[in-house]
């Protein structure tokens, strides 16, 4: 399986509590990142939302689609969610958030390994077209995020 680790960086000119209701929401997600096509709930978690499982499809610029569920491990409320992935990608994420003043700066660490045959299969030599789909959807993210809060997102 080819491995990756992304890591991006957004600065957002809106505080920690807005820019967390919105993250707080994966359901709601589609609605304001472009990139994702579909989150569906396949189980609750507990009150404050650790052990949730979510199934999500992801579509960038490359002609593919991604599709893994997502087990919340870990919520710090205005601070952390930490998940693992399983399916077409397998590995950890986590959205990590501090508050800047008046902004908020939110950095996503992405380390997986894709199970698709044809992708692992083309690594060694698309690998840098993937990263750059990756990075297409993170700049998607950072607009439909500036769209649902009204307020400029600046990625790093």
């Amino acid at each position: 399986m080819a491995e990756y680790q992304f890591s991006t960086v957004w600065r957002v000119e809106a505080s920690l509590q807005e820019v967390w209701e919105v993250f707080s929401h994966p359901d709601q997600w589609p609605e304001w990142w472009v990139s994702l096509e579909r989150v569906t709930e396949i189980k609750k978690g507990d009150g404050m939302g650790i052990g949730a499982l979510h199934r999500y499809t992801w579509k960038g610029a490359l002609p593919y689609r991604l599709t893994f569920d997502i087990n919340v491990l870990n919520i710090q409320p205005c601070s952390l969610l930490e998940g693992e992935a399983c399916g077409e990608v397998e590995g950890r994420g986590v959205w990590s958030f501090v508050e800047l003043g008046k902004e908020t700066l939110v950095r996503y660490d992405w380390n997986i390994r894709t199970t698709l045959r044809w992708m692992n299969y083309l690594a060694p030599l698309a690998a840098p077209v993937f990263r750059w789909n990756h990075d297409t959807v993170m700049r998607e993210g950072a607009r439909g995020l500036a769209r649902k809060l009204g307020a400029p997102v600046y990625m790093f």
